[in-house]
């Protein structure tokens, strides 16, 4: 998966470790009882732009985590075994 500017933010805030760097960001939504009415609805780039916060920094962060846990997460291919 990878997050940008259209990613909804009930999305991304259902990715494990990701919360962390929402508040790392100071993205008011995490605490705000508002927006958990509307977090399906709102962007993450919008709330960016209406909290002057820094989206391509705040991205970038979110994907690279995302891309680690990918890199994490891949199963080790099986090992054949052959018959005696």
């Amino acid at each position: 998966m990878k997050v940008d500017e259209h990613t909804k933010l009930g999305k991304i805030m259902k990715l494990k470790g990701v919360d962390k760097i929402l508040v790392k960001h100071k993205v008011p939504c995490v605490s705000c009882p508002m927006a958990k009415m509307e977090i399906d609805n709102l962007e993450i780039g919008n709330v960016c732009e209406m909290y002057g916060l820094k989206k391509k920094e705040l991205l970038l962060e979110i994907n690279q985590l995302l891309k680690h846990k990918d890199k994490a997460e891949k199963p080790k291919p099986k090992r054949k075994v052959k018959a005696i």
